[in-house]
């Protein structure tokens, strides 16, 4: 792959739409992929605003031209991408639709990478029709403020997969850390227990959201507390990783709390909806 490649993200979501926003930074074409021409129309508009905050926080390059991002409806769009990242909701059934029709239309040796939360990649890779061509890129909400990426090996990644993978992080300034498979890796495993048990704090009235917040970041030294954490990521998005984490491990701990899920159905999704377990005046 030249430093030209062509990559493209399934998913114009607050997640697909960071990816593209972080490719696009770099000067990489994008082409972004989505069923609803209204998230795709609201993401290029987002793509640009996210650009001109990056860029003044000197968090993307700001003498570097933007790669060009197209949009489409159309899966078959993607077959002349060297890279495809897959970043839908965390649905599996819905990852493995996405994943068995994207390798179908690339040609063989492409990297496909899923940005799974939490679902083992293995899993994943039954879908496809080539699972040496999988591994998982986790990237951290926003993608392009955040440096390090979770790079999921599965048991049946190829090593060129691999490489392709760190080759396409270096080229946007990330670091990636390689880590085994199994259900939500090292980052999910362990953040999304942490966050339902805070749910679980302020649900059973033991500390308010901004205590719970303020004993992390005064006592732990953590930039920001666990709730406002899953604010950043979306509540709905916290409620799919927990229950996947639930289903593969059958660890109680797992299971999403009531109020986060009371939440979720009150459309409280956390700086996307602008109300979470904190009010937030503008999305990031």
């Amino acid at each position: 792959m030249t430093d030209r490649r062509t990559v493209a993200v399934i998913g114009a979501g607050v997640m697909g739409t960071g990816i593209a926003t972080l490719l696009s930074g770099y000067g990489l074409p994008v082409i972004l992929v989505d069923a609803d021409p209204q998230a795709l129309a609201r993401a290029t508009a987002q793509v640009r605003g996210q650009l001109r905050l990056a860029r003044m926080m000197k968090a993307l390059p700001s003498g570097r031209p933007s790669g060009k991002v197209t949009t489409s409806t159309s899966p078959a769009s993607i077959a002349p991408a060297d890279v495809v990242i897959e970043s839908v909701t965390e649905c599996p059934d819905l990852k493995s639709e996405v994943l068995r029709e994207a390798s179908t239309v690339v040609v063989p040796g492409t990297l496909i990478a899923s940005n799974t939360s939490a679902i083992p990649i293995d899993e994943l890779a039954e879908a496809t029709s080539r699972p040496q061509d999988l591994v998982g890129l986790h990237f951290m909400n926003p993608p392009y403020l955040i440096d390090v990426v979770e790079v999921v090996r599965g048991p049946r990644s190829g090593e060129a997969a691999v490489t392709a993978a760190k080759s396409l992080l270096t080229a946007t300034g990330r670091r990636g850390v390689i880590v085994g498979d199994g259900p939500g890796f090292v980052v999910n495993r362990v953040l999304q227990r942490v966050i339902n048990e805070a749910v679980r704090i302020v649900e059973e009235g033991i500390a308010t959201p901004q205590d719970v917040d303020a004993l992390f970041t005064g006592c732990l030294g953590h930039p920001i507390g666990p709730l406002a954490t899953a604010d950043l990521i979306g509540l709905d998005n916290v409620a799919d990783s927990l229950t996947v984490l639930h289903h593969r491990t059958g660890d109680a701990g797992y299971e999403p709390a009531p109020l986060l899920l009371a939440k979720v159905r009150a459309g409280e999704l956390g700086r996307k909806s602008g109300q979470g377990f904190f009010q937030h005046l503008e999305p990031l």
